[in-house]
């Protein structure tokens, strides 16, 4: 008996410390994987060259308008609102290209690449979702910015996302910040920008305009770029441009002003981004000034792309930073890795001037260049050649330069700059610049080592605890032992965590067969079959709702085929969703007086599913028709936050009394409470999801009701929650890239930008179908705790862990494996962001914290 106590208490001590060490490994691996790259301090100046004074600028006053997600179709396209951006492209006014935006495609460190022309790190990503964060800031970083400020011509402006007052703090003299993660305001975002441009384009005494509009990025993530809103937000932003040129051609003290416009990114074909696809790396960049007809070749507007966004001529995201550097007059900033856009240099007829251009980019980036590879192959006085024996990039790199660098001169008092020097001195500068973005990040080996050691010993302590507490009481492990061993191997092949959700797919089709299988082999009932037939059809079903993963992500599937062309049908399901939780709830609801009970319940219903109405109508409007519609202007009234205030309220009161109930009634009292809580934490997923997405709950629960009736083991138990939470997951519209993050309702019942109501709220919208599985799974382990199995939780954290462990375990391993891989940062870094997600987020605080609270509330 002693022996036993002592070996439990072993066990959850090994327990606790492989739950302590899986998250200690995540964020010690997270420091040596994405560490901050190291930037030159100070402000470039301009340096003394051979060929005379830096040349004039064309330009003194710039406007930078950034239309976020403005993808390059949605300007050069056919099907484009930018009738009168396109009109001054014909006319020369305007000179188009595409602009490639290196992943990781969202505002931070895209604003990052456009203002100091360098190649930010991985890691702003993580803070671009932190509205809080000034770690990340840019005061002290070299930029366009800090360059105008600096030669104090005039004050600095911004208006729009206030991420740019979060990079650059007590940069703008004037400015009025909008938050950017309010997705579900398409109007009121912009409006509050445009409304400033007017008195502003009337003062001289400014020499920058930043404008940064959110609307047609809310538009994408909300509906997608498809949506009817999309072509009406295209035509506002081409009035504005229109309002803005006409002003540059009217106004005495704008006439050498540039217009720059440019997306920060672009969107997929689900409207998000963060990921690496065509679409998403691929915004429009556009300079507009009357000046620019006496140097443009006239393009033809609208254009039909090369590939499926490249229109016109691809260019760096970086190459803006050298190229306002030259349009303006100043320094380019030191750890810029832009190339001057060549397009530009018939501003400069003198070839003095055209030199001095290209050769101080191609002198500031071999600074960098040098840094990294050290500079005795490109010093021309150097006794070793580089061009004896070109044996690496960087040997032909200083050989291509030493020829350059000694044609400059000859160059720059010729007559007419040779074309062929122009182009090889351009083509230097593009390769320098591949080079240094294609170099590894500066990784701390030691920290990778430590926290990949970390992760094995999660894995050897959770194993152990499960020795411990003796192998034989979770039942049959093999199943959860191969799907451990089969998954983890996948995070290898970057295919397959782009395809990610095929795995689960299959696997939980294969596992409710087999469960159906051996059901069926000990009791023989027909309706154990029927059951089980059902249970696989309601997963097939879920399957094919919503298409995710990469190669796929646009094609059809049971959403844009079936709901969303037939609206009244969505919303018969999702009337009958509500109405079924809500009907169960009430059956929970034993112990309130009948009046009582009976009263509330049409609270629950009306409160949640008017807010579903009503959120949806602003969500995406194309899908309140019909019945819906008539419905909407019945229960017209309190705003959004308010109402999912009622809701998140209801919720914790009835939560409360669950407790309660729970803790003084009795085992059939817990019981209850326990189906009680279930449905709660139901309605409240409901609430946090998509309206084409509720449907999923009740074909859930399908699944659920066949699995009660189901004699499981624990170890089952354990594998079929797995499966279950990653299948519904991917089903829900999750994926491995980052671009599948549903912002939509991470304001709901906030006003403003809380890290941690944010952050919880957008946890439950994207894990929905995982927490209600979490929820399901204490269900079915509380009917073992009711057999006997005491330790049935317990056993169940147990395999649950060592699950997780060697999942972070195999993901570190892949990530340091891969690091020089080619997708890296495309596919590989966001997957062990994931994998944090899942670990940290669904693992501690759902699973196991969240599941604890249900099991004690249960027993």
């Amino acid at each position: 008996m002693v022996a036993s106590r002592n070996g439990s208490l072993a066990s959850s001590l090994l327990l606790a410390a492989a739950n302590l060490l899986i998250p200690l490994s995540i964020l010690v691996f997270a420091t040596g994987f994405f560490p901050y790259k190291p930037f030159l301090p100070g402000l470039a100046e301009f340096e003394p060259l051979e060929y005379g004074p830096p040349p004039k600028a064309p330009f003194d006053r710039l406007v930078f308008m950034v239309v976020d997600a403005l993808r390059s179709d949605f300007v050069f396209s056919e099907e484009s609102g930018f009738e009168y951006t396109q009109r001054l492209i014909r006319d020369g006014s305007a000179v188009p290209f595409t602009a490639n935006a290196r992943s990781p495609t969202v505002t931070m460190p895209r604003i990052k690449a456009i203002t100091t022309g360098s190649i930010p790190s991985f890691v702003d990503l993580i803070l671009n979702f932190d509205e809080a964060d000034t770690s990340s800031t840019l005061a002290a970083q070299d930029t366009w910015l800090s360059q105008l400020k600096a030669k104090d011509t005039g004050k600095l402006l911004m208006y729009g996302d206030d991420t740019w007052l979060k990079l650059f703090p007590e940069t703008f003299d004037r400015h009025d910040g909008t938050s950017s993660f309010f997705v579900a305001d398409f109007t009121e975002v912009d409006n509050n920008v445009t409304r400033h441009i007017n008195d502003e384009l009337e003062k001289d005494d400014w020499s920058l305009m930043v404008l940064h509009y959110l609307g047609l990025d809310h538009i994408g993530h909300k509906s997608g770029p498809r949506s009817t809103h999309m072509p009406g937000k295209q035509r506002e932003m081409d009035g504005i441009i229109h309002q803005l040129f006409n002003a540059l051609e009217t106004k005495s003290h704008l006439q050498s002003t540039l217009l720059v416009l440019c997306g920060d990114h672009g969107m997929n074909d689900a409207g998000n981004h963060g990921a690496s696809s065509p679409g998403e790396t691929s915004p429009a960049l556009v300079f507009l000034a009357p000046k620019l007809r006496e140097i443009s070749s006239r393009y033809p507007a609208p254009a039909q792309p090369k590939n499926e966004y490249d229109y016109y001529s691809m260019v760096e995201q970086s190459d803006i930073s050298p190229t306002l550097a030259a349009l303006l007059g100043f320094p380019i900033s030191k750890n810029n890795l832009g190339a001057f856009i060549p397009e530009f240099l018939p501003f400069w007829p003198s070839s003095s001037d055209k030199v001095q251009i290209l050769i101080r980019n191609a002198r500031q980036i071999l600074n960098i260049v040098t840094a990294a590879f050290g500079g005795e192959l490109f010093d021309l006085q150097a006794s070793v050649d580089p061009c004896v024996s070109i044996s690496s990039d960087v040997d032909e790199l200083a050989c291509e330069w030493r020829r350059i660098n000694s044609q400059a001169a000859s160059q720059a008092g010729a007559k007419e700059v040779d074309q062929a020097w122009l182009s090889a001195t351009s083509a230097w500068i593009r390769r320098a610049q591949d080079l240094m973005s294609s170099m590894a990040s500066n990784y701390d080996m030691s920290r990778l080592s430590l926290g990949q050691g970390l992760s094995v010993a999660a894995v050897i302590a959770s194993v152990a605890s499960l020795g411990l507490q003796g192998f034989c009481q979770a039942g049959f492990l093999m199943p959860l032992f191969l799907l451990a061993t089969s998954y983890g191997p996948m995070m290898f092949a970057s295919s397959y965590v782009e395809e990610e959700h095929h795995f689960w797919y299959w696997t939980s089709t294969i596992w409710l067969a087999y469960l159906g299988v051996k059901e069926v082999q000990r009791c023989s009932r027909l309706s154990s079959i029927s059951n089980h037939v059902l249970a696989l059809a309601a997963l097939r079903l879920i399957r094919s709702w919503n298409q995710t993963g990469q190669k796929f992500a646009g094609e059809s599937d049971t959403v844009k085929r079936f709901l969303i062309p037939n609206p009244e049908i969505l919303w018969a399901l999702i009337t009958l969703a509500y109405v079924v939780v809500t009907f169960q709830t009430l059956q929970s609801l034993s112990g309130l007086p009948y009046i009582l009970a009976t009263s509330l319940m049409p609270a629950v219903f009306l409160a949640t599913f008017t807010f579903k109405l009503a959120f949806t109508a602003e969500d995406a409007p194309e899908l309140v028709v019909g019945f819906a519609h008539d419905l909407l202007d019945i229960f017209q009234g309190p705003s959004l936050i308010f109402r999912a205030r009622i809701i998140f309220g209801l919720l914790a009161v009835l939560s409360g009394f669950a407790i309660y109930r729970a803790k003084t009634g009795g085992p059939r009292a817990s019981q209850s409470s326990v189906e009680l809580v279930h449905h709660l934490c139901t309605l409240l997923a409901m609430t946090q999801s998509r309206a084409t997405n509720i449907p999923l709950f009740l074909l859930s629960s399908i699944i659920l009701q066949t699995l009660q009736s189901t004699t499981l083991s624990i170890a089952e138990i354990t594998a079929t929650s797995i499966v279950l939470q990653y299948t519904t997951f991917f089903a829900f519209g999750g994926s491995n890239a980052i671009s599948s993050v549903d912002l939509s309702s991470a304001y709901n019942g906030i006003s403003g930008f809380n890290v941690f109501a944010v952050g919880a709220l957008t946890l439950i919208s994207n894990w929905a179908g995982p927490i209600f599985w979490t929820s399901a799974t204490n269900m079915l382990l509380l009917q073992k705790y009711r057999e006997g199995k005491t330790d049935a939780f317990k056993n169940h954290v147990i395999l649950l862990t060592i699950f997780v462990s060697m999942s972070v375990a195999f993901v570190i391993a892949a990530c340091t494996a891969l690091r020089t891989h080619l997708f890296i940062w495309t596919v590989f870094s966001p997957k062990y962001l994931y994998c944090m997600a899942w670990s940290l987020g669904q693992h501690l605080l759902i699973n196991v914290g969240f599941g604890s609270f249900l099991f004690w509330v249960g027993t």
